[in-house]
């Protein structure tokens, strides 16, 4: 792929370090920061073009694709994160060009928008940049480019918005939106006056639906309406009488998306339930979670890695896209448990640093964090399930996969004391001992199954910084690994990802059992 305005060079690395080096307080070091990551993402261009270049004809072109796009993101990251360095503009115009090139290279009306959003920044925002005068010329021609982009481009078959139903329930209010098929969502709430919106990508609303507005006399949501957005994209706003918190999930066969808005109302009076006897920690005795009859009323599910860190890959699946499913599909089952209240530290492919994941976990208040991951290997026939909790690393294997999983790490090397006295400070390795233990072996009754081979690794201890920091017992489950052929091959499959999700969800559930509950007992599935 040739260059249409200048040579540039290329990509980023794949864990996106500037988390870490934007909050260095010097300004010279925020300048050298920026100049290294640009130069590591220029030398991964050249790769990129290197192999869009040298590419057989008739092979797919998908994954070059997601590379660029990938790329992109991380030159526009490096700019958002250094915006005084003299070397953000350069960032900006690199992946405006890369963009422009992706264009011309495979077709996609995305990265021509792309490339217009990210050139025009660069004299909006650098005005006495060298770099503006080039800005003019490149814009012309993807501006020219549209008419023959919206001619010639084939339109994706859009999903029809079919029906909308509000419903309410014990303790909330229920929108669903029935779809003919699945389709991307985003959702945001807005105040003043209070409304949350969804936007509904490549989709079109009904007949009987377009331009309506559905009003209600009363509850909480008290207005539905629907409009279209620029192209495919279908906008339905649901205006509150006031500010509740609410929940955004997919339901499957058919496809919906169902928005939950929690309703404030009375505590039910219901019997005190008989409380069952503590079963003791593994190691015999008693924590203190168990000592003082605690239960679990909320969980964070927290699907690894995401946005520009895509973790695992194996022939075009990532560990980012596959541990998002299967978090999702066990949000959805834990839905189905009175009590159960679920927080997701992310719903779709962004980038959350593992800091912030723990942070979420702390803010709400939970009971469990459960992070899901996906195992790797340099060694392809390396199998199996094992489930962590956090602790000093015992043996070279364990500090190997700490390593890959703390990768996008935002810590500091100045931080290293604070992290070992937090790490030999926790006060829940029994509890997440516990927890692990009863994954675990979840997982394994649940998966041998369908996966007569699967391994049992075992519950191991390791000092991952997603679950430094947590309050709650945490752990973190590999649910298999994506670089062995057989296993990753079930893993692409719904079913074993269905399977998954239902043995996490025994081992929540085993958990709940296995303490004193001080408030009505979470149901087994």
């Amino acid at each position: 792929m040739r260059n249409c305005a200048r040579a540039v060079g290329s990509g980023f690395s794949r864990t996106l370090l500037v988390i870490v080096l934007a909050v260095a307080p010097d300004v010279s070091a925020q300048t050298s920061n920026a100049a290294k990551l640009l130069r590591e993402a220029e030398g991964r261009e050249s790769a990129l073009r290197m192999a869009i270049d040298t590419r057989k004809a008739g092979s797919p072109a998908t994954p070059l694709l997601e590379r660029a796009r990938t790329l992109i993101k991380a030159y526009e990251d490096i700019s958002r994160l250094f915006p005084t360095s003299p070397y953000s503009d350069d960032a900006l115009w690199h992946g405006g060009l890369l963009a422009a090139d992706a264009f011309w290279e495979f077709g996609q009306a995305d990265e021509r928008t792309t490339a217009l959003r990210l050139l025009k920044l660069v004299p909006a925002r650098f005005p006495t940049s060298s770099l503006v005068k080039q800005v003019g010329p490149l814009v012309d021609r993807l501006n020219a480019a549209r008419v023959v982009v919206e001619q010639t481009m084939p339109k994706q078959p859009t999903v029809m918005l079919k029906a909308i139903r509000r419903e309410a329930l014990p303790g909330a209010m229920r929108v669903t939106l029935e779809l003919e098929g699945e389709a991307p969502y985003h959702d945001e709430e807005i105040d003043g006056p209070p409304r949350v919106f969804l936007d509904l990508q490549n989709t079109r609303p009904a007949v009987a639906l377009k331009d309506v507005t559905q009003t209600f006399p009363d509850d909480l949501v008290r207005q539905i309406r629907v409009g279209r957005q620029i192209g495919t994209r279908t906008r339905v706003v649901l205006d509150l009488t006031n500010a509740a918190p609410h929940t955004t999930y997919a339901l499957y066969n058919p496809y919906r998306v169902v928005i939950d808005f929690a309703r404030e109302a009375p505590a039910p009076v219901v019997a005190a339930p008989v409380p069952s006897e503590p079963k003791p920690n593994g190691a015999g005795g008693f924590s203190l979670s168990r000592q003082l009859g605690l239960g679990i009323g909320r969980i964070v599910i927290d699907p690894g890695h995401g946005g520009h860190d895509p973790g695992a890959m194996n022939d075009g699946l990532s560990e980012a896209d596959l541990v998002l499913d299967v978090a999702l599909r066990l949000e959805k089952l834990l839905q189905q448990h009175p009590g159960v209240q679920v927080v997701m530290t992310r719903r779709s492919n962004v980038f959350v640093p593992l800091e912030e994941r723990t942070a979420i976990a702390n803010r709400e208040g939970a009971d469990l964090f459960l992070s899901i991951h996906a195992n790797a290997s340099e060694d392809d026939r390396a199998r199996g399930i094992e489930t962590y909790f956090l602790n000093f690393a015992p043996n070279p294997a364990a500090e190997a996969i700490a390593a890959r999983e703390n990768a996008a790490s935002a810590r500091t090397m100045r931080q290293l004391p604070d992290i070992v006295k937090a790490i030999a400070l926790n006060n829940k390795i029994d509890e997440s001992r516990d927890f692990a233990s009863l994954v675990q072996s979840s997982m394994m009754d649940r998966l041998k199954r369908s996966n007569k081979s699967v391994k049992d690794l075992g519950v191991k201890q390791a000092p991952f910084m997603v679950l430094i920091g947590a309050t709650m017992p945490s752990i973190l489950a590999e649910i298999s690994f994506l670089t062995n052929r057989p296993e990753a091959t079930l893993l692409r499959g719904g079913a074993y990802r269905q399977q998954i999700a239902e043995a996490l969800l025994n081992g929540v559930m085993r958990y709940q059992r296995s303490l004193k509950a001080a408030t009505q007992t979470i149901a087994s599935q």
